[in-house]
Formats: structure tokens, C-alpha cells, sequence
């Protein structure tokens, strides 16, 4: 679970769903082959520059990783209320936990105002309704990945009877990492998380000491949150996703030592990275991946 600023943060990478299988299943497998604690996929259904280029499923692509790999942890990077029902999603969750044999993490969040927000034809909610609605959506896949069967009247979701049989291969559920800014949601989180991810308040354009600062108190604030639930917050795994700053962490090894001493000072168990891509969002030098993935193997051999 939670560790302080002493330990070296796990790391982990997001690979976007944007390739045809072909080609990605190699991309998954040398993730797990490089060292990577954790592999994340996004949720969405079209996302930002990339909505006009190609884009997969999050579900099928973590069930067809999970099927090529056998000791990387597979999760959302992060799967929302937007365009998802808590029970079928449940459903998806049970399955995929069973396929990598106890391997799935969910991360969860509130959802943007973007593309997922519209395309069914719904109102775009404030952020205030946004997190309302991510408080139902995950007290209901709470029972319902705790419970064989599930009755619930939520303030958006309603179950009935809801059957979730056999149950998860991690118990009592598997693990929530929730994406959380604001202090309801890192209330949530404080009760309802096994990890809280975040990716930062401030813009790129305000420089990446403002993104830091925030960062930290956003740390700060999510201490807080636990002691106010009456957790101890060592037991809480920290999620940072680096590239959130503006400056992708795999610019440079430097760049990418410096984002991870940082987190480790803050407190943070795990940072997160993205799969470099040729040009455009999260453009970096795979170079640098693979000597980023040689120091982490020559760090896990130091510490066994």
C-alpha cells in the first residue's frame, strides 16, 4: 500500500488506444518486459487532437493485453460516468479481473466536458454535478463488485437485483484508483480508494514550478482528506501522472529523474508516463524509454 518520500515510486505507462492490435499487442508486451509496475489504457471514446485519428476501446484492449502479458498490473487511466453505466461496467470489471488473473486496476474519475460528455446527447454538467454523479457511480460499483447480488437507489443510479456472480479474483473488489482535484473528491477517495491519481490544476502555459506547487497541495490536501475520514494515510497509493506538467517526463532521462525525485519527495507511491509517440501530444524518444526501463530493472535488482 502507501509508502512515504523514502521509497522510490513505482512507475507506469499509459499506452494509448490508437493502434490496430497488430501492432499494440508488442507495445503491451514490451511494456511488461521492460519493468513497468503498471500498463493504463484511456477511457474515452474520442479524446482532444486525437478524435479524428483511430481509437479503440479501453475494455477489449486491457482484456487483449491482459491475454499477452502475466505480471504487469492493467488498469483505467481513467474510466468515468460519462458515457458508462455502473452495472454493464461492473460486469466488464469482473470479467477483465478474471482474464489477467487478478492483475486489473480501476482508475476512476468524474469525466471531462468534452466529446464523452456530448455524444449521447446529455446536458454537459457543471463540475459540481460531476462529482455528485462519480460519488453514486462509484458507491454503486463498490457493491456491486462486493456483492453476489445488488439492490441500490443512488441519486443517479438505480439497481436492481443486479447479479455479479462469481465475483471478483481480487477481494473483496478490486482496487479503486480515483482521480480527485477537489475536496469531494478526494473525500471519495479518502473512503472509497485503495490509490487517488492526479494530474494537476494549472496549465501548461503556467510554467512547470506552478504545476509543482499545486501538486503539492494537492498532496497536502489529500492527507487531510484521510485524517478527516479517520484513515491512515500510508495506506493510500499515490498515483502523479507526470506528463500532466507539459513537458512529457521522457524529454530526457534527466527530465525523467527529476519529475521522479520530485514525486518521491511529495509523498507519491507511483508516477505515471506516457508511451512515447512520434509527433504531437506526448512526443518523446523511445530511446529514452529504454533507458529509463534500464535504470528501473537496475533499481528493482539493488533492492531484492
Amino acid at each position: 500500500m502507501g509508502h512515504d518520500g523514502g521509497v522510490t515510486p513505482r512507475v507506469g505507462v499509459v499506452i494509448l488506444p490508437e493502434q490496430r492490435w497488430a501492432q499494440s499487442r508488442h507495445t503491451w508486451r514490451r511494456a511488461e518486459e521492460y519493468g513497468f509496475a503498471h500498463a493504463w489504457t484511456y477511457d474515452h471514446l474520442a479524446w482532444r487532437s486525437l478524435a479524428d485519428g483511430p481509437w479503440f476501446g479501453a475494455v477489449p484492449t486491457l482484456t487483449a493485453a491482459a491475454s499477452v502479458t502475466s505480471r504487469i498490473r492493467l488498469g483505467t487511466f481513467v474510466a468515468s460516468p460519462n458515457f458508462r453505466h455502473p452495472v454493464p461496467f461492473a460486469k466488464d470489471v469482473m470479467t477483465l479481473d478474471d482474464v489477467s488473473a487478478g492483475r486489473f486496476v480501476l482508475g476512476l474519475g468524474a469525466g471531462g466536458t468534452g466529446f464523452d460528455a456530448t455524444v449521447l446527447g446529455g446536458e454537459v454538467l457543471s463540475p459540481r454535478e460531476r462529482a455528485a454523479r462519480l460519488e453514486d457511480f462509484v458507491r454503486t460499483l463498490d457493491l456491486l463488485l462486493r456483492h453476489e447480488r445488488t439492490d441500490h437507489d443512488g441519486t443517479h443510479y438505480t439497481v436492481r437485483d443486479a447479479r455479479m456472480i462469481p465475483g471478483c479474483v481480487q477481494q473483496p473488489r478490486v482496487p479503486f484508483v480515483i482521480a480527485a482535484n477537489g475536496p469531494r473528491t478526494l473525500a471519495l477517495a479518502a473512503r472509497l480508494g485503495q490509490g487517488w491519481v492526479t494530474i494537476g490544476r494549472t496549465a501548461p502555459e503556467d510554467g512547470l514550478d506552478a504545476w509543482w506547487a499545486d501538486v503539492t497541495r494537492l498532496s497536502v490536501a489529500c492527507t487531510e482528506a484521510l485524517v478527516e475520514a479517520g484513515r491512515d494515510p500510508l495506506t493510500l497509493d499515490r498515483y502523479l501522472s507526470v506528463d500532466a506538467s507539459g513537458t512529457p517526463a521522457l524529454t530526457s532521462v534527466d527530465c525523467f529523474e527529476d519529475a521522479l525525485g520530485r514525486a518521491q519527495g511529495l509523498g507519491f507511491t507511483d508516477v505515471v508516463v506516457h508511451w512515447p509517440r512520434a509527433e504531437g501530444v506526448y512526443a518523446a524518444s523511445e530511446t529514452v524509454l529504454e533507458e529509463v526501463a534500464s535504470r528501473l530493472g537496475a533499481r528493482e535488482d539493488a533492492s531484492s
